[in-house]
């Protein structure tokens, strides 16, 4: 094989594989759980261990971003050329709570290897997906000759995405200059298959609600008032079975302003994925489909909005019977949205019509979370494009294909705040178990994420100037 850039980048990341992989189980090692207030040293100590680590790579700056809850580390590598764009990539360094009790095999901040996986905490969401990036910045240098990257480098990597990024939209408001970027890679994703490369395009927003229904001030006899007042649990079961019509459309007028329809590209792109759907309805337990009817099950999950039930309740709860016409009842929804969808409308719409199914006598409230928005980056955007040339180097040549997330995530606060477009890069596999028992990550599929990072720097630099 000559010595091509390609093959100069296969040789130096297999050379330092094993160096990388003992810095990747240190900081695994490191068990840094957001969600948990007695954990909140170790997130500390696992932004320190990161930050000194960019610092040992090369990067000139690597600072730990303090917010209201848990820090960020934030880095940057200028390129020295005058006309580099500047690219952000973005990741986490929390994890999801784990103990060997839950059904894992090991100890879960006790990094093991066995079948060409390591199984830890974090392996793949998302400390393994951050860190393939400094192996693949080491080996864009050595295969370029270059001192500096081709672009100008930022990193952010967030501690708190594991608790619903409670503070990141304002970090990211307050720090906007630092983190100006022409364009934003998120790491914090995955792949269709082992056999199946591939490269997400977008992700759902979302937006959730709790709807209280009262009527009268305290339980009665059903008997002797039944029939004759207003039921608060009648009245959250109507607003429930009214919330679809009979094609399973979300009935809440204005609920599809604006949505951004799937072109016929797209749509052929998705069929030709390798999808078996009785092996998907294996994994979420289920039984059968449905859903909005003239769409596929990938369409419904990846690219159209959606509103689900979390949640129903009132009355009596207990055994056996207590006749009453009860006080109070709730109702738990969530509104997944697409590109093109306002949080904020679709909040005021939902507003207006639970208004709007309440008779007289019964008294309401909705409380909405904090919404996250959609994020979408069209198939043709040249940056994408550098993406998927770079991953198709790294896999050899393979066609890659497309997919969407139907999850959530903080990415559209990053596309919002600075202006950039998102672009998705990861190597997890479904297979991974992310917030489950024995999370592992492909090691083959994280180096050839790092070998992918490696050619990135050089793609963009050329196509975004």
């Amino acid at each position: 094989m000559s010595d091509t850039p390609d093959s100069v980048v296969r040789t130096y990341i297999e050379r330092h594989r094993a160096a990388f992989l003992d810095d990747l189980a240190a900081w695994l090692r490191i068990p840094s759980v957001s969600a948990l207030p007695e954990h909140r040293d170790d997130v500390r100590r696992s932004a320190e261990w990161l930050a000194a680590k960019l610092a040992r790579t090369g990067f000139p700056v690597a600072e730990i971003w303090p917010t209201a809850g848990a820090p960020a580390v934030f880095a940057e590598w200028p390129s020295g050329d005058p006309d580099a764009p500047t690219v952000l990539v973005y990741g986490h360094h929390d994890v999801q709570p784990a103990a060997r009790e839950d059904g894992w095999h090991s100890d879960p901040f006790e990094p093991e290897i066995r079948d060409g996986r390591m199984y830890a905490r974090g392996a793949a969401d998302d400390k393994g997906q951050v860190f393939f990036h400094t192996l693949g910045l080491r080996a864009h240098l050595a295969a370029t000759g270059r001192t500096a990257p081709a672009v100008n480098l930022k990193l952010l990597v967030e501690g708190e995405e594991e608790s619903g990024s409670p503070h990141f939209r304002a970090l990211v408001e307050e720090r906007a200059d630092r983190l100006a970027a022409d364009a934003v890679v998120v790491s914090d994703t995955g792949m269709w298959s082992e056999s199946t490369p591939t490269v997400c395009t977008g992700m759902r927003g979302v937006a959730d609600c709790e709807i209280t229904f009262r009527g009268p001030d305290q339980d009665i006899h059903s008997g002797s008032f039944g029939g004759a007042v207003p039921n608060p649990a009648t009245v959250a079961a109507r607003v429930v079975a009214a919330l679809h019509d009979a094609d399973e459309r979300v009935a809440v007028p204005g609920f599809y302003d604006g949505v951004t329809p799937l072109t016929d590209d797209e749509r052929e792109l998705f069929a030709e994925l390798p999808f078996d759907e009785e092996a998907w309805l294996r994994t979420a337990r289920s039984h059968g489909t449905l859903g909005e009817a003239g769409y596929s099950t990938l369409e419904r999950v990846w690219a159209r909005p959606t509103a689900e039930v979390n949640g129903i309740g009132g009355g009596y709860q207990g055994p056996g019977g207590k006749t009453i016409v009860p006080a109070s009842a709730m109702v738990k929804l969530s509104f997944r949205l697409v590109d093109g969808q306002d949080p904020e409308k679709i909040e005021r719409a939902v507003t207006d019509w639970v208004a709007g199914q309440v008779p007289a006598g019964i008294r309401h409230e909705i409380v909405f979370g904090a919404p996250t928005r959609p994020c979408l980056t069209p198939l043709d955007h040249p940056a994408l494009q550098s993406v998927v040339r770079s991953m198709s180097r790294a896999f050899d040549g393979r066609t890659i294909r497309f997919t969407r997330e139907g999850g959530s995530g903080p990415a559209a606060d990053l596309r919002d705040v600075l202006g950039a477009p998102v672009l998705f890069l990861g190597i997890s596999v479904p297979s991974d178990g992310w917030h489950s028992p024995d999370e592992k990550v492909e090691l083959e599929l994280l180096l050839k994420g790092a070998e992918t990072t490696a050619h990135l720097w050089g793609d963009m630099a050329e196509t975004m100037r």
